[in-house]
């Protein structure tokens, strides 16, 4: 047999090859995205040409209430919560209550990088399987997905099989405040729930998934030296200043933690001068200093990341001791905030849902599937769950590009693929012995 015969062969009867390691239910689940896909596209564009940034919250409330219908059309008990404690437009709460069993959340956010203001507002196709629009990937189209799975479990017979809390939040991209109000619908979830599952979309590539994510959290240099006239500065009596102090520190951080894998630390702005003001939200400040005058105060605001709790403890560690070795004439105190993302650190449970995906992704013909390197993927709301659940993952959402940019895009084609993947996954998860039961 030629080459060429046998290529034509396999192109013929290769989906039917694959499709064979498929079960009748995973086949109906397949058959049942294949044509709900058409509507899930028009969902889809819906979705994204409402303006959802985060503090519009009539758009958020907006996007929730699209996808509330939806859920409720398949059974699901929803509600659209309140956001005013912690001062934003609140979350999309969905529970099926199924058999005793596999008990998952689901986890996706309804607000976007973009309001009211921005230049970027509106979808348009760049070719027949790109959409451009803002949140497309960043993660409305993940929450598409999410609903076509559902669908697909419910017309499979399925859904009774498992029960399910989906949790889209309405603060994703800027969080609330306090904190532990912000996230606890999300947290209390994980903590009934057995297996964690998000659906942002990684790095964009659709052969990737999530199974580490690094935390974030926002730290602040305060740093005093002695007011002088600038003609004393070195000398003993004076001493080198408060703006020379914060750069040996931040020069010190630089060359002992840089090296550090996975680990960032970015001071985002810096204050310097005789007084310095900051604005109440933290995001800049004025102030005032002559030249002629040895500066008395300087203030840093940044942000670190880390992979892990330990990693960042000993990263902190490192900058309190680095801190604490002043200059003459100078003091600094280094402090950070409450609260951030925490690591979604990786784990037998998360690398286990990779196998899984894996094999999944290569039964249905898709290839194989990778976990995204964690400099790749920025903090999400996945980290609240995975400190509370057997298993964790994210990234199962829709591939694309440039998110959080004006060029913002979602490859559409890759909608029913991403939701195959997902149902079945869930379905081949309520199956494992140790979920059974519960």
């Amino acid at each position: 047999m030629s080459l060429k015969k046998l290529l034509v062969i396999l192109i013929i009867f290769l989906p039917s090859i694959l499709l064979a390691q498929l079960d009748k239910k995973e086949k109906k689940i397949v058959s049942s995205i294949d044509k709900n896909e058409k509507a899930a596209l028009e969902l889809l564009e819906k979705a994204v040409n409402i303006n959802s940034g985060t503090m519009n919250f009539e758009g958020v409330r907006e996007v929730g209430q699209l996808f509330k219908s939806e859920l409720d059309k398949l059974g699901f008990k929803t509600e659209l919560t309140s956001g005013e404690a912690y001062g934003r437009a609140g979350h999309l709460i969905a529970t099926h209550e199924g058999k005793p069993g596999l008990k998952l959340v689901l986890v996706g956010h309804l607000d976007t990088v973009f309001e009211l203001d921005s230049p970027f507002q509106s979808s348009s196709m760049v070719n027949d399987t790109v959409m451009k629009a803002p949140g497309v990937g960043d993660m409305k189209g993940g929450n598409v997905i999410i609903t076509l799975a559902m669908q697909a479990l419910k017309d499979a017979g399925l859904l009774d099989e498992m029960s399910i809390k989906i949790v889209m939040t309405g603060d994703e991209e800027k969080s609330g405040s306090p904190l532990e109000l912000s996230k606890k619908d999300l947290v209390d979830a994980a903590k009934w729930a057995d297996v964690a599952l998000g659906f942002e979309n990684g790095d964009g590539k659709e052969e990737t998934i999530v199974i580490s994510r690094r935390g974030s959290a926002s730290w602040k240099l305060e740093v005093t030296g002695k007011p002088a006239h600038s003609s004393q500065v070195f000398t003993e009596r004076v001493g080198n200043g408060a703006i020379y102090e914060a750069s040996r520190i931040l020069t010190q951080f630089l060359e002992e933690l840089s090296q550090e894998e996975n680990l960032t630390f970015n001071p985002g702005f810096i204050l310097g001068g005789t007084s310095v003001e900051l604005k109440e939200d933290g995001t800049g400040g004025s102030a005032y200093g002559k030249t002629n005058v040895v500066p008395e105060k300087a203030v840093v605001r940044g942000d670190i990341r880390a992979v892990s709790i330990d990693q960042l403890d000993k990263a902190k560690q490192t900058m309190e001791r680095i801190v604490s070795e002043n200059y003459p004439q100078t003091s600094a105190k280094l402090s950070f905030d409450v609260g951030g993302y925490p690591p979604f650190a990786r784990s037998e449970g998360s690398e286990k849902l990779l196998e899984k995906y894996d094999r999944i992704s290569q039964d249905l013909g898709f290839g194989k599937v990778y976990a995204v390197n964690p400099r790749n993927a920025g903090a999400a709301d996945i980290s609240f769950t995975a400190s509370h659940v057997e298993m964790a993952v994210d990234g199962l959402g829709l591939s694309g590009a440039d998110n959080h940019t004006v060029e913002e895009t979602g490859n559409i084609n890759k909608v029913a693929v991403q939701a195959k993947r997902a149902a079945i996954l869930m379905y081949r998860l309520s199956k494992m012995n140790e979920f059974k039961g519960k």
